[in-house]
């Protein structure tokens, strides 16, 4: 499907940043890189092992935040990235905000909006 990114903004106790994330429909959980998460103050909430998709597993802590998408602004958990992790946002955080990727043009959207597109497409 090609690769879609979003830009995002991520508030914790000391502060927001502004982050670009690439959208992974496989993660479950959106990641903030370390800088990040260090700068805006999160604290570890507890640890989970995640399976990658090459069958290894590692270990990594969770935490929550304020998240900034489109015209949204909500709550979500996260997990707090290390070393060469990459920003991800995962299907809970997509899920939470009611979106979905358009497949058609490659474009975070509303869900209910692409619902309503295929129920007028079926209809015609």
């Amino acid at each position: 499907m090609g690769l879609v990114h979003i830009e995002g903004e991520v508030k914790g106790p000391n502060g927001s940043a502004v982050v670009k994330f690439l959208v992974d429909t496989g993660a479950g959980f959106t990641l903030i890189l370390e800088a990040i998460w260090r700068e805006i103050g999160l604290v570890a909430k507890r640890a989970m092992i995640f399976s990658l998709a090459d069958g290894s597993e590692i270990r990594r802590n969770i935490s929550e935040c304020q998240i900034r998408l489109l015209e949204d602004e909500g709550h979500t958990p996260v997990i707090m990235g290390e070393g060469a992790d990459e920003a991800l946002l995962g299907v809970v955080t997509l899920e939470e905000f009611g979106l979905m990727i358009n497949p058609f043009n490659r474009q975070l959207q509303p869900m209910r909006m692409m619902l309503a597109q295929s129920v007028s497409a079926t209809l015609a």
